[in-house]
């Protein structure tokens, strides 16, 4: 009987255990995933280094402190005769160890996150600029210096969801809140730079595969950059309470090969370019020259011109 416990009990733990191992390198967040994803950008890779690196010194630090108090409670309890050391006051020597440890452990930690967070803003040599601004309740991205830009907001499908008052989960919509109208399309292997800012209220643009969240504040332009190594699809949402549609503004990013990218923006240039001028109209015919009076017509007889009168 014991043993068919401890089965089910190590069968639920590997099951827990599992969203860890399946999604530790997935780009987006999965249901009852546990761990942080790796992402797919240099940011999202040194993000996820520093957490995996924190977690096992927190990890190595509960288990030599659950692990003496667990000697203590079981070892030197009253049951066993233990009687406690009244003329126990204090020990120098302990209290330099617990003093010290803690502050070298965040020295070490502080080094390799500091030097991390420094090159997430370093948008120099970027090759291309894209500039975010947030409404309420969409977004609008135009890429500087190529005369392409749109708006972006929840899908048709899934507004026609919501407003609906049918459950989501028959409604057939695996990205259900989680599609938009016009997704953001980026190359791959290039370092990208991102100005955002919003019209109205504080919004925050974060797409998680890509390792990091900007606030975009009204009147204020905050930097950030990426450098996308895979091609794919990569969806977020807005981070910031904006109002009562905040939940409705997801953020679809659209990753593809520079000779792809090219071709879309091609195109999306050809449908913003101005439409040719009209050719100019023909000139008009020459006007021909007016009839001159007949002076050689007999005048009307007096009582003509009267009568006419």
């Amino acid at each position: 009987m014991k043993v068919g416990r401890f089965k089910q009990w190590a069968a639920g733990i590997a099951a827990m255990a599992l969203p860890v191992l399946a999604f530790a390198q997935a780009a987006d967040p999965k249901p009852w995933q546990l761990n942080m994803g790796r992402g797919v950008t240099a940011q999202s890779a040194n993000a996820y280094e520093a957490h995996m690196f924190a977690l096992w010194v927190c990890v190595i630090i509960g288990i030599l402190v659950f692990g003496a108090m667990a000697v203590a409670m079981f070892k030197f309890r009253h049951s066993k005769g233990a009687v406690p050391d009244k003329d126990f006051t204090h020990s120098t020597k302990l209290e330099v160890i617990w003093t010290v440890v803690p502050v070298v452990l965040l020295v070490l930690m502080a080094f390799p996150a500091t030097s991390k967070l420094i090159k997430m803003y370093d948008t120099r040599n970027s090759e291309m600029t894209v500039k975010v601004t947030a409404f309420q309740w969409m977004w609008k991205y135009d890429y500087l210096g190529e005369n392409v830009g749109f708006t972006s907001r929840l899908d048709r499908k899934s507004d026609e969801i919501r407003q609906s008052g049918v459950d989501a989960r028959d409604a057939n919509h695996p990205h259900y809140l989680l599609d938009v109208d016009n997704v953001l399309v980026l190359p791959t292997d290039t370092k990208i730079r991102f100005v955002i800012t919003a019209d109205d209220v504080i919004h925050a643009w974060w797409v998680p595969a890509l390792g990091w969240k900007q606030d975009a504040i009204p009147g204020i332009v905050n930097e950030a950059w990426t450098e996308i190594k895979q091609p794919g699809i990569y969806r977020g949402q807005c981070a910031e309470l904006c109002g009562k549609d905040h939940g409705f503004m997801p953020i679809v990013v659209k990753a593809v090969p520079k000779a792809e990218y090219q071709q879309w923006l091609a195109a999306e240039k050809a449908k913003n370019a101005p439409a040719p001028a009209a050719a100019p109209a023909a000139a008009p015919a020459e006007a021909a020259p007016a009839e001159t009076p007949n002076t050689d017509a007999p005048a009307a007889a007096p009582e003509q011109a009267a009568v006419a009168g």
